[in-house]
């Protein structure tokens, strides 16, 4: 079977290579993208539409993963170019009013807020479609799944076509050139049970390769896969056995970030990478979204 060609865009995000990616796939009235990216990264987005001889007009359709600004940021921008945003009905209502989102956003970001993820567009209604688990999205002769992956975010979706799966944040972060992940467990929907049952239900569908939005496109979908639950026990393991000793929050940070230090030094990721890694998944909010998972779903049960 011919595969329809692919092509990741490199956003650029804080002037780096491999931290953020959007997919582009060119259907007959024009491209579809998985992902936006931020809003800060609209000019890269141009120029890598222009590198294949389009405009942001030719994309028809914007398939968000999620709804947290390093992947949905600019879709309200490409909204007014005239694409349609898909999207999990959880996540939609926050995409005609990203208020709260951006609020919540800013006492995480503060300062740096409109530096890292720059302007947050509202969607028009007329250009919003909720995806339903398991809907298929058809446009311009291709065909697309959605699957609600919650874990990272409840209103997460990732979209398999043809033989890839688009994972977004739930299959983890993986940086090209070493079979190493990380998790973004961020607040404040991190839920460890939820996302290992979004694992096992990818691994069971059974596509050949895999895209996360960070970054790149791997054509070993079950060895991946099989990494982000091996990390995701890590982390719990890791998680009870600091909790209770209650730690405050700076020391939990603390904690987290030498631990996940120490992993990828032991898989051989120095340097530029281990850089990378954290542009692409900021270790303290780690510890951050297992703390208020911990609290909420673990003491409280």
């Amino acid at each position: 079977m011919t595969q329809t060609p692919i092509h990741p865009l490199d956003l650029n995000f804080l002037n780096r290579k491999e931290a953020i990616a959007a997919y582009l796939i060119r259907h007959s009235g024009g491209a579809v993208m998985v992902e936006s990216g931020p809003g800060s990264t609209i000019e890269a987005l141009k120029a890598d539409l222009a590198a294949l001889g389009l405009i942001p007009r030719d994309v028809t359709h914007v398939l968000l993963t999620h709804i947290h600004l390093d992947h949905a940021g600019a879709a309200g921008w490409l909204a007014q170019q005239g694409a349609q945003v898909c999207v999990h009905p959880v996540g939609a209502p926050h995409m005609l009013d990203p208020q709260k989102l951006l609020t919540s956003a800013l006492r995480l970001y503060g300062d740096k807020m409109d530096s890292l993820w720059g302007q947050f567009l509202s969607v028009p209604p007329d250009k919003l479609t909720e995806v339903q688990d398991g809907q298929e999205i058809a446009i311009g002769g291709l065909r697309f799944t959605g699957i609600h992956t919650p874990g990272h975010a409840r209103h997460h979706v990732a979209y398999l076509f043809e033989d890839v799966c688009f994972t977004g944040d739930i299959g983890g972060v993986r940086i090209p050139g070493s079979p190493y992940l990380r998790l973004p467990l961020v607040p404040p929907e991190t839920h460890i049970e939820d996302w290992r049952a979004s694992l096992l239900r990818l691994r069971q569908i059974g596509f050949r390769r895999v895209a996360p939005t960070h970054f790149g496109i791997y054509d070993d979908a079950a060895t991946h896969l099989t990494l982000g639950l091996r990390t995701l026990d890590e982390t719990e393991r890791w998680l009870e056995r600091e909790m209770p000793a209650d730690p405050p929050i700076e020391t939990l940070r603390e904690h987290f970030v030498l631990w996940l230090q120490e992993q990828g030094l032991a898989a051989g990721i120095t340097g530029k990478n281990l850089k990378l890694y954290e542009i692409a998944n900021p270790t303290w909010m780690g510890a951050d979204g297992l703390l208020r998972y911990w609290r909420k779903f673990r003491v409280a049960s």
